[in-house]
């Protein structure tokens, strides 16, 4: 578990996903404003259960205390093969550093697991963020219809071993 401030001076916590989580990033993933229009079908029927955190390292983004606060945002690495599986912040939450402090995080967990590269398959819209936050494009996952009907860039995250 880590604590550090936003840019807005609010304490943000980083802790490991737990189950009861499970409804409440379920409802943030479906209810992400980057899923709107064409793209609504992807997370229509989404759903992070109480198996997928504890088979993967989730990790969540709190502000205030960790057990009560609000839950900003998440995400998920898988460690075999290495991915960040998903990066979720809350629309409301979007501009204050959340995704940049979970990037961090997540680095620093492949870092301890061992890995010097992650990948990532991302959603059209969050490519600036991903290029921003230091990925680097690889290439392109294509289409898979009919659970995903656009190509997607692929970017890795290289893991310094400091």
């Amino acid at each position: 578990m880590s604590s550090r401030t936003s840019p807005i001076s609010q304490p943000i916590t980083i802790r490991r996903a737990v189950a009861r989580d499970a409804k409440r990033l379920t409802r943030l993933v479906r209810g992400s404003g980057a899923y709107a229009g064409q793209y609504a079908a992807a997370v229509a029927g989404y759903r992070v259960g109480p198996d997928y955190i504890e088979a993967h390292r989730a990790f969540v983004a709190v502000d205030g205390d960790e057990r009560g606060g609000r839950v900003l945002g998440f995400y998920s690495l898988v460690l075999a093969p290495p991915e960040l599986d998903l990066l979720f912040v809350a629309d409301e939450a979007q501009g204050r550093g959340i995704g940049s402090l979970l990037v961090a995080h997540m680095q620093s967990e492949a870092r301890a697991a061992g890995l010097d590269r992650v990948k990532v398959v991302s959603h059209v819209p969050a490519e600036d963020f991903y290029h921003r936050v230091g990925a680097v494009r690889t290439g392109t996952a294509l289409a898979n219809p009919p659970a995903v009907l656009w190509d997607r860039p692929e970017f890795e995250f290289r893991v310094s071993s400091e």
